[in-house]
């Protein structure tokens, strides 16, 4: 039986082919169920620290409720089968295309993450990231996919025609835009003291010291920053709901309701994955200089779920900023640190190759 196989004159090997796909699938589809037991967390979460019960009265079997994991599949199905509601006065092309804005750029996103220790077999090598190293993109990639993400809120927004979804959507574009500055700075600044931007390389050169150890005040900056760009609490201006009552939420319903709520699960499961690449070894584990495709993947998975859980629990300790208080910490506070944080680090490499 052949390895390869012919399509329009070109052979592609199968191997690598039912690798690619089955990355795709495992990958997106894991996302997927992450950010639903996500929803679940939250709800859990914030019980937890408001010390009341939260969910858990849905079950499947009699007296097995598995602490309201249930209300998973019973939020989907109501979700699913809920009547799609699309008000007369909204932009009807623009309403059904809003969700799909949302959602495709927080799944992509992810892609180019190692996730785990590449392997070698039978001759091929498999990596652990859907986009393969040496593609030339690096970590440029999911920098200009979360730029995107603002035209999903924005269009949302517009679609909406509602003059509470249209403050929401000039909230959201003003502070995404003033905190992607502060947040590109930081990764530039791990881009420099690395000498590349291919997260594998990122990830190796932290086989030492981690970055949050090397580089404490990008960390930081990084780290608040993506707090906006996940639109979250203390930055979820863009749905304030004692302010603008859901912000461009407001008008949704159904399935297109749900593919919101779910993007900004994605967007937050990618953003603790940033995290965990440029600061926190990525996959590696310490002392274990080579801990194979299975030990690194849990690692990961590990690191990934507490910063996950970090997300949460701030949410949920802190209140929201005001907007005058957003915009002060993006352009006076975070942009110029972030400069200072770049700046430093240039002038240790420079004394360093000195």
């Amino acid at each position: 039986m052949s390895d390869t196989f012919e399509f329009f004159g070109i052979n592609i090997p199968l191997i690598p082919l039912a690798w690619m796909v089955t990355k795709i699938l495992v990958v997106f589809g894991g996302i997927m169920s992450l950010a639903a037991v996500l929803t679940w967390a939250e709800r859990k979460g914030a019980a937890i620290i408001q010390d009341r019960i939260g969910p858990n009265r849905a079950n499947v079997i009699s007296n097995f409720r598995l602490f309201g994991i249930f209300h998973l599949m019973a939020d989907g199905l109501k979700l699913f089968f809920k009547e799609d509601l699309v008000p007369n006065h909204v932009s009807k092309t623009l309403f059904w295309i809003a969700p799909l804005l949302a959602f495709v750029p927080a799944m992509m996103g992810f892609a180019i993450i190692p996730f785990g220790q590449s392997f070698e077999w039978q001759g091929y090598t498999f990596h652990l990231s859907v986009i393969d190293p040496g593609n030339g993109m690096g970590m440029l990639y999911p920098m200009a996919i979360a730029a995107l993400a603002v035209y999903g809120i924005f269009t949302a927004s517009w679609a909406s025609n509602n003059k509470y979804s249209m403050l929401s959507g000039m909230r959201g574009t003003a502070h995404m835009v003033s905190y992607e500055i502060g947040l590109s700075l930081a990764v530039i600044a791990v881009f420099m003291q690395t000498g590349a931007y291919d997260p594998h390389e990122i990830i190796q050169a932290q086989s030492g010291l981690w970055n949050v150890v090397t580089q404490p005040i990008g960390f930081i900056v990084f780290f608040i920053c993506a707090f906006a760009e996940t639109n979250r609490l203390p930055f979820d201006f863009a749905e304030g709901e004692s302010e603008i009552v859901a912000g461009f939420l407001t008008e949704f319903s159904g399935m297109k309701l749900g593919l919101l709520w779910l993007s900004e699960y994605i967007h937050m499961v990618t953003a603790a994955a940033l995290v965990v690449t440029l600061y926190f070894g990525g996959w590696k584990v310490p002392f274990i200089a080579d801990p194979g495709p299975v030990i690194s993947l849990v690692a990961f998975g590990i690191k990934l779920l507490f910063f996950c859980w970090i997300f949460i629990w701030v949410r949920w300790t802190l209140p929201r900023f005001r907007y005058d208080q957003l915009m002060f910490l993006g352009w006076k506070v975070m942009l110029p640190v972030g400069f200072a944080n770049l700046l430093l680090c240039a002038w240790l490499i420079h004394r360093a190759v000195a």
